[in-house]
């Protein structure tokens, strides 16, 4: 699987996980260059809070296009480790 945006790669890996449609890829594939700081946090009922980057690629900005649970409930446990994008990032 390969994450994209603004024409360049963002994350590739053949270990990802699905978990409600979204490819969770490991966070060591994720290309850092790529990765700004966000504060941006929301909670979900069962895997609990998510923690966001924003991307920064040719000069544009993506805020708070990468998700992640840096302590997932027991429930979500296969998501420890693992990235997640919406907002325009393709993941195919």
């Amino acid at each position: 699987m390969k994450a994209t945006w603004n024409g360049t790669v963002i994350a590739q890996s053949d270990d990802t996980v699905v978990v409600e449609g979204n490819h969770y890829f490991p966070e060591s594939s994720l290309n850092k260059q790529y990765v700004t700081f966000s504060n941006h946090r929301t909670s979900c009922s069962w895997k609990g809070q998510a923690h966001y980057y924003s991307l920064m690629v040719n000069g544009e900005m993506n805020p708070d296009a990468v998700w992640y649970y840096p302590e997932p409930s027991e429930a979500a446990r296969e998501i420890k480790g693992r990235v997640a994008f919406w907002n325009g990032v393709k993941v195919e």
